[in-house]
């Protein structure tokens, strides 16, 4: 589904109508239009506005579900370490952060 199918199923599932949410992030109803039809994509601006007045995230507009994030099993991982106190998870952020670190080294050094 993309953004166009995305931004008229978020309006219709809070019921508002075209004009009301063009109302809603402060522009003429027919450049909203151009929007839900795919005539016209809105500049980040509006775009930060479309996604305040859905209550959305701008990833959920722009992407598909598991088009981003983590895979399921980093995902159960994440949920493991969001139950550990605060110094249990800086420690592990700075492992990730060291690995992450690593990474880049060694990509930058077999492209020299």
């Amino acid at each position: 589904m993309g953004f166009p199918e995305k931004l008229s199923a978020h309006r219709k599932a809070l019921c508002l109508t075209q004009q009301q949410m063009a109302d809603k992030i402060g522009m003429h109803v027919s450049q909203y239009k151009r929007y839900e039809s795919g005539a016209s994509q809105p500049v980040i601006d509006v775009f930060r506005r479309i996604a305040l007045a859905l209550n959305v995230s701008a990833d959920m507009l722009l992407f598909e579900p598991d088009e981003r994030g983590p895979d399921d099993r980093l995902k159960l991982q994440f949920e493991a370490i969001s139950q550990l106190d605060e110094k249990e998870r800086e420690a592990v952020e700075i492992v990730i952060t060291s690995i992450l670190h690593m990474h880049d080294a060694k990509r930058w050094a077999s492209q020299k």
